[in-house]
């Protein structure tokens, strides 16, 4: 299956475009962003689990990132509630479910092989933010091909300064403003290189999730 896998071309999902689909586990469904191959695929996802819905234990070869939206998503015994930021690295396993529900962000199979690091951020804890170049920005993860962060932007404000090598980002809150047209939360919008200064921050600011550098050199994956 390959949905959004030209990474030379811009691809956007609206909020008012999301498509639920259900997936093989019963109260758990999705809204497909990109994705290339079936069940074990290299993917990126807006995932809705109900409540008392869960996974049985399973790996990631690839690993997985998460960043959760809204309820309490939990891994075994450990409950993160909406902000948390999570992680898991290649060949990583882990038994997900939600007793409330909850709504997460996720990307499989993306990391590489290499890479080993467990990640678990609370981004509701204020001392996780700091101030660059007059926006507040909490780092999330970086190494020598991508930066992943949230930033928050005062209204009117460009979200880039400077070309970039690539890009990808959920609105969190607010909205973000480009051509004439206004992406609110949880718009997903991923950007091959280039230069994007109409990308700005609406009337009531903007707070983001920020991928930059991750699919520089990536074309149309077959």
């Amino acid at each position: 299956m390959h949905v959004n896998a030209d990474f030379s071309r811009r691809a956007v999902v609206a909020a008012d475009q999301y498509q639920w689909i259900t997936s093989p586990q019963g109260g758990v469904e999705r809204v497909m962003l990109d994705r290339l191959g079936g069940e074990t695929a290299r993917a990126t996802s807006i995932v809705r689990y109900a409540s008392a819905s869960s996974f049985p234990l399973h790996q990631h070869p690839g690993g997985e990132e998460i960043l959760v939206l809204s309820g309490t998503f939990s891994e075994g015994n450990q409950h993160y509630p909406a902000g948390w930021y999570l992680r898991n690295p290649t060949g990583s396993s882990h038994q997900p479910s939600s007793d409330g529900g909850a709504i997460i962000f996720v990307k499989l199979g993306q990391m590489p092989p290499e890479e080993d690091r467990s990640v678990r951020i609370d981004t509701r804890n204020p001392s996780r933010w700091e101030r660059r170049a007059g926006r507040e920005v909490c780092p999330l993860f970086a190494d020598a091909s991508e930066q992943t962060v949230l930033v928050r932007l005062d209204r009117d404000e460009p979200l880039f300064a400077n070309a970039v090598n690539s890009a990808e980002l959920l609105v969190l809150a607010g909205e973000l403003w480009t051509d004439g047209r206004q992406y609110v939360r949880g718009s997903w919008l991923r950007l091959p290189a280039g230069e994007y200064p109409d990308y700005v921050a609406g009337p009531h600011g903007a707070a983001l999730y920020l991928k930059t550098g991750h699919f520089a050199g990536l074309t149309t994956c077959r």
